[in-house]
């Protein structure tokens, strides 16, 4: 996988732009500058990442994810991540049929789900699952591939299913792990 260099990250625009990020040559960023990447964020191939879009550190997007973060945002905390083919949107279409869809229709004759996607510190997403707008997924939780996610969970969840559930919860002794790369890292 080739990376962008960092003269080409440089000058993408984005808003923020932290220490060794790693965006592939074959990724799509769209809205740069409405962007904030964290210290060591990675984006691999064939992602698609737009709109508002902030990651903390140690952040990884897998190939071939959709991060659609629109107006309201989606937001990345420290050593969260996304496994191959994950979704995620901050905004929908209404499928209803009681207004019309798609982007190529006038606002004024369609009505948008618009709403912020937060994902905490340590939470990853298994491969093709989908994220629906407004869903928190709050510290810890682990999401099962396949899954569509539509509620928000509690921490050190394992949610799995289509809607996903509570399944049972996670272990948080990986904050140990963490507290030993910090202190690595700080020597």
């Amino acid at each position: 996988m080739a990376y962008l260099t960092q003269a080409q990250l440089d000058t993408m625009g984005f808003a923020s732009l932290g220490h060794d990020v790693k965006i592939s040559d074959k990724a799509s960023i769209y809205n740069a500058e409405q962007m904030t990447l964290g210290d060591h964020t990675r984006i691999d191939d064939f992602c698609v990442v737009s709109g508002c879009v902030t990651t903390g550190r140690n952040v990884h997007i897998a190939p071939l994810c959709l991060v659609a973060g629109g107006t309201p945002g989606i937001e990345f905390s420290d050593f969260s991540g996304l496994a191959y083919g994950v979704k995620i949107f901050a905004q929908s279409d209404d499928y209803s049929g009681a207004t019309m869809t798609n982007p190529t229709v006038p606002a004024a004759f369609k009505s948008e789900t618009k709403a912020r996607v937060s994902l905490g510190r340590h939470v990853i997403v298994g491969a093709n699952a989908v994220v629906a707008p407004g869903v928190s997924l709050a510290d810890g939780t682990a999401v099962g591939a396949g899954s569509v996610v539509l509620a928000s969970s509690a921490p050190w969840s394992i949610m799995a299913g289509v809607p996903a559930k509570h399944i049972k919860t996670r272990s948080s002794d990986l904050l140990a792990l963490e507290d030993e790369l910090l202190q690595a890292e700080s020597h």
